[in-house]
């Protein structure tokens, strides 16, 4: 009860610490391909008018399609010409996909299990990582958007709903090729009877979805080369599933993402020669500090094994009885988490390369539930103090992570090299 009533202010304090947080990473980011390819085609709308109506390259299929990477750099350059201003977008768009996930987890437990969930999604390194103008990085929003409007359909079909739920999808594809991760769980959730759709709604998305294509595809048109990988490795749609270590592999991301068990561009690049002392002393550092994570990582991917299987315990039986009654609403979360470990796996067999981090990121929110549940059962009392230790850790790791990591470094300022490359380019 005493939480209930002081959860609003400890919620506020530790949203306020993760943009602060957001900020600090996105005031340091490294500017590479990915960034530069967001900030040349946004800056080519916002200062010339000229719209490149398809995104970044990716990794084995040609570019994105849709015009949207351009969009979120763009409008918020058009409305306040600074580099930040992309970023606050980004800030935006992350704050209002923990809102969203969070209006479904507060409609099914009480603020113990909220506070759970905040802190191990607004502060966690995997997400707040993921403050760098990169097109993985607006996934969260569309995940949250794809739960929340789905929840919203559990008992009544809604056009409004179900306009906001394919968009989610589709929208999701004009950033990056997991969004056929969110197109499977819809799917699973239709087969499973766990929304209620309104087909008018449906169709309504579908045309702005298409409508907010042709520009690309009248782009494809004259030039076909934009859906061909520049470096064509000859691979295949089921290249995963034949190779089975594809699939494997995004197995073990699903249980890292509900670890301590950080993307080695985190955790595995720590240099500390900004401390300014002897190789000798920045060496010690090194390998303590990659003693500590990697042996904390180790540790919670067990715990999140432990979860995962206490997750399944949890559902099977219940995971593929189209007809039998969803009795609970935790359970209706339950079974959307798996379908989106459905998702993950039959992604992966279709890949026609092996995923890395960035590539599954879209679960994350999802990949997180299991830890929560688990958590939330059986260790309860333990919860207090641990998050308090949790919360620490978290921010040790991003402010290791803005200040010395593969994207990051306390040595870049982002505006000035922002300011430099659009200079040089435009």
């Amino acid at each position: 009860m005493q939480l209930e009533k002081r959860f609003t202010l400890i919620q506020l304090s530790l949203l306020i610490l993760g943009l602060l947080l957001a900020w600090f990473y996105a005031q340091h980011q490294i500017l590479t391909g990915d960034q530069n390819q967001m900030l040349y085609k946004g800056y080519m709308g916002a200062y010339k008018h000229i719209w490149i109506n398809y995104g970044n390259a990716a990794s084995a299929v040609g570019n994105v399609p849709g015009s949207m990477i351009s969009y979120v750099v763009a409008f918020p350059v058009m409305i306040y010409d600074s580099p930040m201003s992309p970023m606050v977008f980004l800030f935006f768009l992350h704050l209002l996909s923990y809102f969203l996930l969070d209006a479904v987890i507060k409609d099914i437990y009480k603020a113990d299990v909220r506070l759970i969930f905040l802190v191990l999604y607004w502060l966690n390194p995997w997400f707040v990582f993921e403050n760098i103008l990169y097109n993985p990085s607006y996934l969260f929003f569309f995940s949250a958007l794809h739960i929340w409007s789905a929840y919203k359909q559990r008992e009544k079909s809604s056009f409004v709903y179900s306009t906001l739920h394919l968009l989610a999808i589709g929208l999701a594809l004009q950033f990056h090729y997991s969004w056929i991760i969110l197109a499977i769980i819809s799917l699973y959730l239709l087969y499973r009877n766990m929304v209620k759709v309104n087909w008018w709604g449906v169709v309504f998305a579908a045309l702005l979805i298409i409508a907010s294509l042709i520009p690309y595809l009248q782009t494809v048109m004259h030039n076909s080369a934009i859906v061909h990988h520049a470096d064509d490795t000859g691979r295949y749609i089921g290249w995963g599933g034949v190779h089975v270590y594809p699939v494997l592999k995004s197995f073990i991301y699903w249980l890292r993402y509900g670890s301590f068990f950080f993307p080695n561009k985190l955790i595995a690049s720590a240099h500390f020669d900004w401390l300014g002392t002897s190789h000798i002393v920045q060496m010690i550092f090194v390998y303590t500090y990659k003693v500590v994570v990697f042996s904390i990582g180790a540790i919670t991917v067990y715990i999140s094994y432990k979860a995962n299987r206490y997750f399944y315990d949890l559902v099977k039986g219940k995971l593929f009885q189209r007809n039998d009654a969803i009795k609970t609403k935790e359970e209706w979360l339950l079974l959307y988490v798996f379908g989106a470990m459905s998702g993950v796996f039959i992604s992966s067999i279709l890949s026609p390369i092996i995923f890395s981090y960035w590539h599954l990121i879209i679960v994350f929110p999802f990949a997180i539930m299991p830890i929560v549940i688990y958590l939330k059962d059986k260790k309860r009392q333990y919860m207090p103090k641990a998050l308090i230790v949790v919360i620490l850790y978290f921010v040790f790791i991003n402010i290791m992570g803005a200040v010395d990591s593969r994207k990051y470094s306390i040595a870049t300022d982002y505006v000035k090299d922002t300011k430099a490359y659009i200079q040089k380019s435009l």
